[in-house]
């Protein structure tokens, strides 16, 4: 194990389980990070907050905290990539880990090759920063008028830049999760032509590594769940949409534009 600061190859594995540890470990040292090994929640939640890991797995069932809460704790700080890896693989189990923050799901035993190819398109992927703090100053003193912003994504006042990997949405800056950064992208790349819940499912799938195009209907229902946790972030709701509109039977789309009320 090597513990380290910089943040582009730096990854904290929370995992009880001694064996799954070092298989963990192994893999992130084979992909060149550093890592960082701790056994239950809080010096999980400790070893993010000092070291800002590029990449976090975390086990469901865990002393002292459990995983689930663990992911929910790790959001309102960092946007670090999280990977949950657990025994339970019921369909209910990876909706509730999704919707707990995490961006990917690995039901054990995994197999090391497919988390080296996850654990590569996770850094494919551009990156915020990680801590409130540094958000927080990144919109105090960086300008709206940047070099980047000629490739930022406008709708209403929802403002999507790809190059810092940011969102504005009215006054102020919200933290996205990776996999919600690709959902929103993809919506503004898209305008009005509707994207399916399988097309979107199919892109998530992608950007974490998977290599089968075959789309389930727990794919379908863990996109529905990213929505849901995006538009709640975005202050956007089903039933009185200000920027995504449901599809009702196919997906989701940006509304017209026109300023409501």
């Amino acid at each position: 194990m090597v513990e380290h600061s910089a943040r582009a190859r730096v990854a904290v594995i929370i995992e009880d389980d001694p064996d799954v540890r070092s298989l963990l470990d192994e893999v992130f040292l084979a992909a060149g990070f550093a890592t960082v090994l701790r056994s239950d929640g809080p010096s999980g939640l400790a070893a993010i907050t000092r070291h800002e890991p590029a990449i976090t797995t975390l086990d469901v069932n865990l002393p002292g905290i459990d995983g689930l809460e663990v992911a929910r704790r790790i959001r309102t700080m960092s946007s670090t990539h999280i990977i949950m890896i657990s025994a339970l693989g019921d369909e209910s189990d990876v909706v509730l880990g999704l919707t707990s923050g995490a961006d990917d799901y690995l039901v054990k035993p995994f197999r090391p090759r497919e988390l080296r190819a996850r654990i590569e398109a996770f850094m494919r992927r551009p990156h915020s920063a990680a801590t409130a703090e540094v958000q927080a100053a990144r919109q105090s003193s960086t300008p709206q008028t940047t070099a980047s912003s000629r490739r930022s994504m406008r709708h209403l006042d929802l403002i999507v830049d790809p190059d810092t990997h940011t969102v504005q949405a009215g006054t102020g800056e919200v933290v996205l999760t990776p996999t919600e950064f690709v959902l929103l992208s993809a919506l503004l790349e898209s305008q009005r032509r509707v994207q399916s819940k399988a097309d979107l499912a199919r892109l998530v799938r992608t950007a974490s590594g998977a290599a089968s195009d075959y789309i389930a209907a727990s794919d379908k229902r863990a996109v529905e769940v990213h929505m849901t946790n995006l538009r709640r972030k975005i202050g956007d709701t089903p039933t009185s949409p200000r920027y995504i509109e449901t599809v009702r039977g196919v997906g989701y789309r940006l509304t017209t534009g026109e300023e409501s009320g």
